[in-house]
């Protein structure tokens, strides 16, 4: 779904990204962990084609996205979704406008069709009596949850998250890893979790969602196996790679980096 190539990036005289390469397949979870500065921020950027790799390939579905147009990249990015640290909504529009965004903007559907698909995104969320809402009027975890239902709208078949849990209750950060987990295991989407929260991470990486017969979400811990299928972690320092891995290698690694953030 996603294949970097030995990206390299810098800007001025920081060198952000050294010789980076991984795959992640339909349906997989990459969750990117490293201090700050150490470049994750940078390749969701890369994903979206916001900024160009100095050298290297970028491939989304196969396609090399580092020599294209922008108006080829459009294209590309109406399927992938964004979810920004602090929901980043536009504080003059209600819910129901920043959720259905960017199909007003593309100007394909009319207005029953835009507000059946917020509707049916809203709800994914819990967030449907919130429709008429202002941002002002939203807790924090609410503009994360109204953010991620944005980025569903066109139903992506990528979702990329640049630090969504960050100062967040454990009660709402639970909700927030609740949802990321339905989207990866009802839905198949291919996700990236840039994150510094390790315990957000770990949920993901040793939880699944199933259903009942009556539709209704239970999240249970699955074992190794569904976690090597559905997860990978990736460890930045200094802008190279030094871990790939499951959550299990990643907790038992002797990386001496490693051990002092997973410490």
């Amino acid at each position: 779904m996603i294949e970097f190539r030995e990206v390299c990036k810098q800007f001025d005289d920081d060198i952000v990204l050294k010789d980076v390469s991984f795959r992640i397949n339909p349906g997989e979870t990459k969750i990117i962990l490293g201090a700050s500065g150490s470049g994750k921020s940078t390749i969701l950027k890369l994903i979206l084609g916001l900024i160009r790799p100095d050298s290297g390939q970028i491939l989304i579905e196969g396609r090399d996205i580092t020599k294209m147009t922008e108006r080829e990249l459009v294209a590309v990015r109406s399927n992938i979704g964004m979810v920004f640290q602090e929901g980043a909504l536009f504080d003059s529009l209600s819910v129901r406008e920043n959720v259905g965004y960017r199909l007003t903007e593309e100007g394909q559907m009319n207005d029953s069709e835009i507000e059946a698909e917020v509707l049916e995104v809203l709800g994914f969320v819990g967030l449907e009596e919130a429709i008429d809402k202002m941002p002002a009027e939203l807790s924090g975890g609410m503009k994360r949850r109204v953010g991620i239902a944005r980025a569903l709208i066109g139903t992506p078949k990528i979702v990329l998250y640049d630090e969504p849990t960050a100062g967040l209750d454990p009660i709402t950060k639970r909700t927030i890893v609740e949802l990321m987990i339905k989207l990866r295991d009802r839905e198949g989407v291919t996700s990236v979790f840039v994150t510094h929260d390790l315990h957000a991470a770990s949920i993901i990486a040793t939880q699944y969602a199933s259903s009942d017969l009556d539709g209704n979400i239970a999240f249970q811990r699955g074992g190794d196996s569904l976690c090597l299928l559905n997860n990978n972690f990736i460890m930045l320092q200094d802008g190279a790679i030094c871990f790939e891995g499951s959550y299990q290698e990643l907790m038992t690694s002797e990386i001496p980096y490693i051990r002092t953030f997973t410490s």
